[in-house]
């Protein structure tokens, strides 16, 4: 039996060393380099942002699929991917698809036909790229990588910058950003502004004699230009805000999801995640704590901080509003929207900072906030001590999270994909010793939310006036960002390997299919040669709405254990 086994893995040893060579030998013909134009204003057909666009929407002009066809959709191709914790966001520019796995590989596939063309894969000195302080599942996850110019711009698991040869995938510069040693590592991709690489570091938890911070490196060279902490060193604006915490106990303020940017205020609009470990209790401070659970609004040139808002002072429960900024125009108003974990849509002038509005669900149970101020208040019996059992909803995987949410300009409105859960939880302390730290651990004890006491997941489209206009629940947690389109359509997908077509006015499903394994990263939608393609992932690791909260709550309801996918559909070409 052991000797089939090694023959089995010696063979595909052979198939993918032969797969690399031929992948690295193969290059992209007739590539034009993408400059800040484009980003700024995308090719229709094009994905060239994170959230297509700098301002995060989420949208895509494209309308070829449409309320009235989007029943025909067939699969067009797909394409397994790397093992690991899977939530991807595909680039395709005129034609090419760069996808981002696991581990810090990227493939350059046709956009057309799924075939492979490069593939960049990440050689880590030590096992760098499995489970580290940051990551889940088997590998660290890649959420998103960056184009510009010819290169393709890849934040490794292991705090290094890697710039690619757009044409061929091979290496043009490669940047340490950050001691890896220590827990540092990227797992979304960078914003490129004005020819600067902006990177957001997570894995901060650690108490060391270090902060986190967001950085920005040229893109031509990879010399770093500015470097701004997320944390507030002692003696600097807002260091007493962590009392009299040395500095290797101030741990927390990752920038984990990419950034927006305005280019006609040159600002850069940037969230952070709350402090750790996340209990005031067990950290050893009653203070605000910043700059973490902030929007940062930052000179792209300098990494000056021009304005934050600290949406959640002092937060003790685990709940981030690190997550997506949109940036929409209410008439003469430029605001900045955002929603976190506790289900509150904020509103703020996005050239000051000003609080403005803040929508709350109804669903959270931690806090009151002032809508005419955004101050906020605590309820006193929800605050964590130390071995004590508390009740709380959300869930320290929160309402809102990761799955962003997008914006759609004609119905004026953001499609949200959230999570309804509770939590008893009881924090436990931390011994407070340089190199240790972390979170804080949580026994935590998951329950269904009080107001849908059989469903965990929630579709819901907001208006910018804080209105429901609808919302659509189902048994299990929507696992996938929200994709509009011009076409009538709000797409999403659920851990139970459903991916939806909502009609955008009502909510309508107007088509669904399933997946492999759980819908899960970024869905995108594309246009080459005229036709348009929906790229749907799927996959492993995601967070405890994956690891926890489903398999406890809906034990009836499985999924597969493993594999890793992209899925692109299309409607059929007599039809289109």
């Amino acid at each position: 039996m052991k000797g089939r086994i090694h023959l089995v893995a010696g063979v595909l040893t052979f198939m993918m060393a032969g797969l690399w060579v031929a992948a690295q030998s193969a290059q992209i013909k007739d590539f034009r380099p993408i400059n800040d134009e484009r980003l700024r204003n995308p090719d229709p057909g094009d994905w060239v942002n994170w959230r297509r666009t700098l301002n995060g929407w989420g949208y895509s002009p494209l309308d070829q699929i449409n309320r009235q066809n989007v029943g025909q959709l067939q699969l067009a191709w797909s394409w397994a991917m790397q093992p690991g914790s899977n939530q991807p966001t595909p680039l395709v520019y005129n034609g090419i698809m760069y996808l981002p796995n696991p581990s810090s590989t990227v493939q350059a596939l046709d956009a057309a036909t799924g075939d492979l063309i490069w593939e960049y894969r990440r050689e880590f000195p030590t096992a760098q790229g499995q489970s580290q302080p940051g990551g889940d599942g088997v590998g660290r996850p890649q959420r998103s990588i960056a184009i510009w110019d010819d290169k393709i711009y890849v934040n490794t698991a292991d705090a290094h910058i890697v710039a690619l040869d757009a044409r061929t995938g091979k290496i043009v510069w490669d940047t340490t950003v950050a001691d890896s040693s220590k827990g540092y590592g990227y797992t979304s991709g960078p914003l490129i502004v004005n020819g600067r690489v902006v990177s957001g570091m997570t894995g901060c938890s650690r108490y060391k004699d270090d902060i986190c911070f967001i950085s920005a490196h040229d893109a031509r060279t990879g010399k770093q230009l500015w470097r701004t902490s997320t944390v507030a060193r002692p003696g600097d604006p807002g260091g007493d805000t962590w009392g009299n915490l040395p500095l290797v106990f101030r741990a927390g303020g990752d920038a984990w999801i990419p950034g927006s940017y305005d280019p006609a205020m040159n600002l850069i609009y940037w969230a952070t995640a709350q402090a750790k470990p996340w209990a005031r209790a067990v950290r050893g401070t009653d203070g605000d704590a910043l700059y973490t659970n902030s929007t940062l609004a930052l000179d792209p040139d300098t990494g000056k901080i021009v304005w934050y808002y600290q949406h959640l002072p002092g937060e003790s429960h685990d709940m981030d509003e690190v997550f997506e900024s949109i940036l929409v125009d209410t008439g003469p108003r430029q605001s900045l929207f955002k929603m976190g974990k506790i289900g509150v849509l904020w509103e703020l002038d996005r050239k000051t900072g000003k609080f403005l509005n803040a929508f709350d669900l109804g669903y959270q149970t931690l806090m009151k906030i002032d809508r005419a101020t955004g101050k906020v208040t605590y309820r006193p019996d929800v605050m964590p001590k130390i071995d004590v059992e508390v009740n709380w909803c959300p869930s320290t995987a929160g309402f809102k999270s990761w799955r962003a949410m997008a914006y759609h300009p004609q119905t004026q409105a953001f499609y949200i994909p959230l999570n309804l859960t509770c939590e008893k939880g009881t924090f436990r302390a931390v011994e407070r010793v340089e190199g240790r730290g972390g979170t804080g651990p949580v026994r935590r004890i998951n329950e269904f939310h009080p107001e849908a006491s059989s469903q965990l997941g929630e579709f819901a489209a907001m208006g910018k006036t804080g209105t429901v206009l609808w919302s659509r629940r189902v048994r299990t947690p929507y696992n996938t960002a929200a994709l509009t389109t011009a076409g009538g359509l709000a797409f999403v997908g659920d851990w139970d390997r459903h991916f939806y077509a909502h009609d955008a006015q009502t909510g309508e499903v107007l088509w669904q299919t399933r997946t492999p394994v759980s819908a899960q990263g970024f869905p995108i939608t594309y246009a080459v040669r005229g036709r348009q393609y929906l790229a749907v992932p799927a996959g492993q690791g995601g967070g405890s709405w994956t690891s926890l909260i489903p398999i406890e709550l809906t034990p009836e309801i499985k999924r597969p254990s493993g594999g890793n996918a992209m899925l692109v559909f299309a409607l059929p070409e007599a039809r289109r």
